[in-house]
């Protein structure tokens, strides 16, 4: 495996698993958002601000296409990611997709201070995330190899969860 692709919510885990995923299997880390923002010099707020999400998504597809092309890597991609029909089969064209899936209200308590994200700005953050969730765990479980279910342990617990349900399914495939 040289490519592992991990996709769910915002708080799902992604970019702090998968630093230790990508340790643990011997991959590059790379995360999508961040690589976005290095790359055009600000912030994905900015981007939303000034281009609107449209403007954005289509940044992260550009963005998505290279990167998926490189050998040896874990990306950890943005929430949205997957809403594109060309980014979930980019990516499930690729390499290995985990979705970390995560409750509502697991996101709630990991994003309880989270002040960044464009999506989040709403009078009710439950409502939000319901109503994301609603549009957007299809997409994930339609995108995904793999689901992983996050639970309430460290990021370093999950990690360990991840690598025993990602080799599993590995040696399944290689049968």
């Amino acid at each position: 495996m040289n490519r592992l692709f991990l996709i769910g919510p915002m708080g799902s885990g992604k970019t702090t698993v998968g630093r230790f995923l990508a340790e643990r299997f011997g991959l590059d880390f790379l995360d999508l958002d961040q690589e976005i923002e290095r790359r055009c010099g600000v912030d994905v707020s900015l981007i939303f601000e000034i281009e609107g999400e449209a403007g954005f998504r289509a940044r992260e597809t550009t963005m998505l296409d290279e990167l998926s092309q490189r050998d040896g890597i874990l990306l950890a991609t943005g929430g949205g990611s997957i809403l594109r029909e060309i980014n979930r089969r980019i990516l499930r064209e690729r390499g290995l997709v985990v979705w970390l899936k995560t409750s509502v209200d697991q996101q709630l308590k990991r994003l309880e201070r989270d002040q960044r994200r464009p999506l989040l700005q709403a009078p009710d953050r439950r409502e939000r995330l319901d109503n994301l969730a609603a549009a957007r765990n299809p997409l994930y479980q339609q995108c995904a190899h793999l689901v992983v279910q996050s639970a309430n342990i460290s990021p370093a617990q999950m990690a360990a969860r991840a690598e025993r349900q990602i080799r599993s399914h590995l040696e399944e495939e290689a049968l």
